[in-house]
């Protein structure tokens, strides 16, 4: 049964107002793999009821080259459009063939998927890509041309950041992970009985990327999927990590690979990086950090600095991807086990160090969907200049170092947002917060609030203490009230 498109509300709309302009727009889509980027675009031509022409590029291998790439390319046009199947030499006669294509005022909407392996082979493809949309589609009422990829840091180079393309971008965004509470509908009728915990176990591993979610037997309790998905031979998260990764770097996948295997330990300055690798800090370094970011699989937190309002002092890299965090700091390390159908346990909560690698992953999660939860912190219109993880090591000249889960700041108030999950929440948090706090050293004139984000069972003092400005359960963010599905407010 083919699954419910769901979610995606915001860029649907963005994608639709395109229809309104008299000329033909030119978009961008990048995104980490899996996270659904042909899906909207095939949605939106489903519901736009126009002409789709999708042609994907091959993903790289020993036997592709420049010419089965055309080859593709053109028995994919033939396929869908009922043209001949021709032979061309070049990317300048496939694009001719296309723009033959498309010929007409039907509506029409164009998606070249996968563009950086499409033209990873001829230097001349960006150029020739320029001339397709000059010379025949910019004339063209009625048409959205997509050009999508994962490879980001190929198409910043090749299209956004080259000049040949100044001017011709309608549209350009990066697609994120689903929201929390669209990730719901992957559970389907099973949601409405399910404790907020279960969620948040799958969640916590696979984030809010769809391909993951989809993989989900509902019917099954989180524990039995992620031992499915994560811990048998032929689970898909046993193998996907080394199949997204070597594909998008290809020849550079080793050398960030081990950058991954490093911050899969914690969050490190570019230094510390350097250090642990046992290499010197240089531009190759910052390179890789740069593609890492732009695919999606790092973060770079670099937030204000809480004591003076300038620049942080130290500016770290975290893992950003959950699952990706998850794979190198659990299945890596039993992989062979694994493999072997030899790692066998009674549950998860009695492998080593799980409640904290569990917890772990809740904060990341969180981390990285702040945007949901930020309207119940009320901090109203106010702006928020700097939101980020914060953290400031230990010296001799400041005293003991502090980390703070997520820094919110705005010109007159500073948000410190604790995240916690565990069976029982009691009222010790509220003097960890408090201690954090008084390591920070906030600047005059700034008021400080505080907020605490958590799944588990709250101790009804914590709320009545009213140390927290701003009290949020996960339910809320899942859209669940009193264990009960809610519709988005």
């Amino acid at each position: 049964m083919e699954r419910e498109f769901t979610g995606r509300e915001e860029e649907m709309s963005m994608l639709f107002e395109l229809w309104e302009k008299r000329g033909p727009s030119f978009v961008v889509c990048r995104g980490r793999r899996r996270i659904g980027k042909s899906t909207l675009i095939e949605e939106f031509a489903r519901r736009s009821a126009c002409r789709f022409i999708e042609i994907s590029g091959l993903a790289p291998d020993e036997k592709v080259d420049n010419q089965r790439q055309l080859d593709s390319f053109c028995e994919s046009l033939s396929l869908q459009t009922g043209m001949p199947e021709v032979k061309v030499d070049s990317w300048k006669k496939a694009f001719a063939l296309l723009a033959q294509a498309v010929k007409g005022r039907a509506r029409t909407i164009i998606l070249l998927d996968e563009i950086s392996w499409m033209g990873a082979y001829d230097p001349s493809f960006p150029g020739e890509l320029k001339n397709l949309w000059d010379l025949s589609l910019v004339r063209r009422g009625g048409l959205v041309f997509f050009v999508c990829g994962s490879v980001s840091a190929w198409i910043q180079k090749n299209i956004l950041n080259n000049t040949g393309f100044v001017g011709r971008i309608s549209l350009e965004f990066v697609l994120e992970e689903l929201k929390l509470r669209d990730c719901i509908s992957f559970w389907g009728r099973q949601a409405e009985h399910l404790d907020a915990g279960e969620f948040f176990d799958i969640l916590s591993v696979t984030g809010g990327i769809p391909r993951y979610l989809e993989e989900i037997n509902p019917r099954l309790s989180a524990e039995e999927n992620i031992k499915r998905m994560c811990f048998t031979p032929a689970g898909y998260l046993f193998k996907d990590f080394e199949n997204i990764f070597n594909t998008v770097f290809e020849k550079s996948h080793e050398a960030k690979r081990a950058i991954m295997a490093t911050l899969g330990k914690g969050p490190r300055s570019v230094s510390g990086i350097a250090q642990a690798l046992g290499k010197k800090r240089n531009g190759h370094l910052s390179e890789h950090l740069d593609e890492l970011e732009k695919a999606g699989f790092i973060a770079k937190d670099a937030g204000m600095n809480p004591e003076t309002g300038g620049k942080a002092l130290e500016v770290r890299y975290r893992i950003r991807d959950n699952y990706s965090r998850f794979f190198l700091r659990y299945i890596e390390p039993r992989r062979e086990a694994i493999a072997k159908k030899a790692y066998k346990f009674a549950s998860l909560d009695s492998l080593p160090e799980w409640n904290a690698v569990r917890g772990f992953q809740f904060e990341s999660l969180m981390v990285n969907h702040f945007a949901e939860f930020y309207p119940k912190l009320g901090l109203g219109s106010a702006r928020a200049d700097s939101i980020a993880p914060y953290y400031r090591p230990a010296s001799k000249g400041r005293g003991k170092g502090v980390q703070v889960d997520l820094l919110i700041q705005s010109p007159k108030t500073v948000y410190v947002v604790e995240v916690k999950r565990c069976r029982e929440i009691g009222t010790d948090i509220a003097r960890e917060v408090e201690s954090k706090i008084e390591r920070l050293r906030i600047r005059k004139g700034v008021s400080i609030r505080t907020a605490l984000v958590y799944l588990g069972e709250l101790d009804p003092q914590v709320r009545e203490d009213g140390y927290f400005s701003a009290l949020i359960p996960a339910e809320d963010i899942l859209g669940r009230r009193d264990g009960k599905m809610t519709t988005a407010d």
